[in-house]
């Protein structure tokens, strides 16, 4: 109802222009085919980027927004991050209400100024401000000036964003004649005007009356989703350290520049690790025993510091405090790795599950994280040096089916990550659970993981409180709420090995005289209702492929027997294959139910997505079919 009133009320804004002007050379009075899918609208935007110096630049905004809803809230904060390399000259924010009168303004002296970190190293400050508002929908108008010390980023024209309409939305960029900048459309064809004087060059790019997208769950981060224009300069200077971005090679020469000298141990330190590792016959084997001694002895703290956080701390610092970032940890194995005689080359890249790799041919500081890679003939060894539980060699989804950039002696070297496979990430359980006449019984579920499950299994179950542990039994793998329970570790086979003993009050889903409903396993194999396929328009994201496997017996009652099993399934999509079998063993009065369930790719074309839909909600279907028993009269 409330959505109603609201496009009426924006309706009669249409048929009956409002006597006040707002702001600007276009007023908050658009077409009606522009709301649907609407929160906001982005009634007039313009943004100026100005390169003056190779180290130099500003970037002045103006903004007039309508919040047509509550689901646009988000537009109403104003967060600004700031440092040595970026300041907020000014920031101002009016408000006004659907007549067109202004109610109220707000400056940088009524904002909230906090530092952000994580408490080691204080690197920056947050200015953050939410605009209040009693009712919907409200106009806001923003209008601030960053100015930036550096110039290795340049900030990118993001159109839109998810549930935003656009009336009017300009951006230019002006940049000396000699430097010039490169530019990349995303998601969108929009060519710029390019205007030249004696000194500058400027580059404009504006887009009218622009719909509003749906959001769509599970895809890429924020700068693949969205129409937009990245933008890189051709050379840059940071923190004083000039550099050149026209490819990856000399990208990767500035970033040489910043590690040399830092993968340096002393004497007694290179003989310890020769000491470590002087039972070992290959180079891997060295490799594994450093990375498992890295693994066990330090730990990954975020540390922004240095030159804009792009330059890591040197090895000797990282051994003194058993800590370090990741590029100081990365830093710290290949100076471990050096002092035995291995080669190994610290790589950049941009990671999650669902980020987009760099283009090869878009040079750009697009990184976030930094990895390790020791080059072989064949295949080569890449490390995560922040996880004290990744298997070694194998990377993960976040960082895996990437473009690296890998810090070589000659400069800058892209090079795909592994792709993501099911074989690395498995999870397989075997159950035993003996029921009593009243429903009640103990089971034992012993998982057995590796990859991602393993990292899952680890960090949030067994290193957390009991309280924890039952949460995240129930909640994240679909437990009964047990009466009592022990978690035991198993001895170290290669895989994580656990086992998992609860008292349960009630196994069986419900009883209906003298029948019971058993599920077919007693933890959920797939819970996740994937999201709607209707006019996909975006690639899906799972964060990794996998496999699954579920062994379940449930011993029965004295007295009872199988009444009724689920048919054995066995399906399959493009990416993803599904097979049960149930079986009564009449000798040992047990039921015996058995699953797989594998997912190959991670990313799925927005194309096939809704074949992919349909077969998880197909498992979920099945996976809730009974086993029923019942006692023998």
């Amino acid at each position: 109802m409330k959505t109603i009133l609201t496009l009426l009320l924006l309706s009669s804004f249409i048929q009956k222009p409002c006597s006040r002007n707002f702001p600007g050379s276009r007023s908050p009075l658009f077409d009606s085919a522009l709301l649907k899918n609407a929160s906001v609208i982005k009634n007039e935007e313009t943004i100026v980027l100005e390169i003056t110096d190779i180290d130099r630049c500003t970037y002045t905004v103006h903004q007039l927004m309508t919040i047509l809803n509550e689901k646009g809230k988000d537009d109403l904060d104003f967060e600004q991050y700031t440092n040595k390399y970026i300041s907020l000259e000014g920031a101002e924010i009016k408000v006004y209400d659907m007549t067109g009168k202004q109610t109220n303004t707000f400056r940088k002296k009524d904002m909230t100024r906090v530092a952000y970190g994580e408490g080691l190293i204080e690197d920056g400050n947050l200015t953050y401000f939410r605009v209040p508002a009693p009712n919907y929908p409200i106009v806001v108008e923003y209008n601030y000036q960053l100015k930036f010390k550096g110039t290795v980023n340049y900030p990118s024209f993001n159109i839109m964003s998810s549930g935003e309409a656009v009336l009017q939305s300009t951006f230019i960029a002006r940049v000396p004649k000699e430097l010039d900048l490169r530019y990349k459309e995303k998601n969108i064809q929009l060519k710029p005007v390019v205007t030249e004087d004696a000194q500058y060059k400027q580059y404009q790019w504006t887009v009218t009356d622009m719909k509003a997208l749906a959001y769509e769950e599970g895809t890429a981060k924020y700068e693949s989703r969205y129409p937009s224009i990245q933008l890189a300069p051709n050379r840059f200077s940071y923190y004083d350290n000039e550099g050149d971005l026209t490819s990856w090679k000399k990208f990767g020469e500035w970033i040489g520049n910043l590690y040399r000298g830092q993968d340096e141990l002393p004497p007694d330190r290179k003989s310890f690790f020769n000491d470590l590792v002087k039972g070992a016959s290959t180079d891997r084997e060295k490799a594994e025993i450093i990375y498992n001694y890295l693994q066990k002895n330090f730990r990954y703290v975020s540390i922004q510091l240095g030159i804009g956080g792009l330059k890591p701390f040197p090895a000797n610092f990282t051994d003194e405090k058993k800590y370090g970032d990741c590029k100081g940890l990365s830093i710290y194995m290949k100076a471990a790795l050096k002092s035995v005689g291995i080669k190994s080359y610290v790589a950049i890249i941009n990671a999650e599950y669902n980020s987009e790799p760099v283009d090869p041919g878009f040079p750009e500081n697009d990184f976030n994280h930094a990895i390790l890679c020791i080059p072989e003939p064949k295949d080569s060894i890449w490390l995560e040096c922040t996880s004290n539980n990744a298997d070694f060699g194998v990377l993960g989804s976040f960082t895996e089916n990437k473009n690296a950039l890998l810090i070589t002696a000659d400069g800058g070297d892209l090079v795909p990550t592994p792709v993501s496979k099911s074989k690395e990430n498995i999870l397989t359980a075997k159950t035993l659970a003996e029921l009593s006449p009243d429903g009640s019984g103990i089971s034992v579920t012993t998982f057995n993981s590796l990859g991602s499950y393993k990292e899952d299994l680890e960090d949030n179950l067994m290193q957390q409180k009991k309280d924890d542990q039952k949460e995240f039994l129930v909640h994240n793998y679909g437990f009964k709420q047990p009466d009592e329970f022990e978690i035991s570790k198993n001895k170290d086979s290669g895989m994580l090995s656990i086992s998992i003993k609860l008292a349960l009050e009630k196994i069986p889903e419900f009883t209906a005289g003298s029948k019971m409903f058993i599920a077919p396993r007693l933890y959920k194999q797939w819970q996740e209702k994937l999201p709607k396929a209707d006019n996909r328009r975006l690639d899906f994201y799972f964060e990794n492929p996998f496999i699954k496997t579920d062994t379940t017996i449930y011993k029965l009652p004295e007295g009872y027997v199988a009444d009724a099993l689920p048919s054995p399934k066995n399906f399959t999509c493009e990416y993803a294959n599904y097979k049960t079998s149930f079986f009564f063993e009449a000798d040992k009065n047990s039921v015996l139910s058995t699953s797989r369930l594998e997912l190959t790719q991670l990313k799925i074309p927005a194309s096939k997505y809704a074949s992919v839909k349909n077969f998880f909600d197909k498992v979920m279907h099945e996976d809730s079919e009974m086993i029923v028993i019942k006692k023998n009269d």
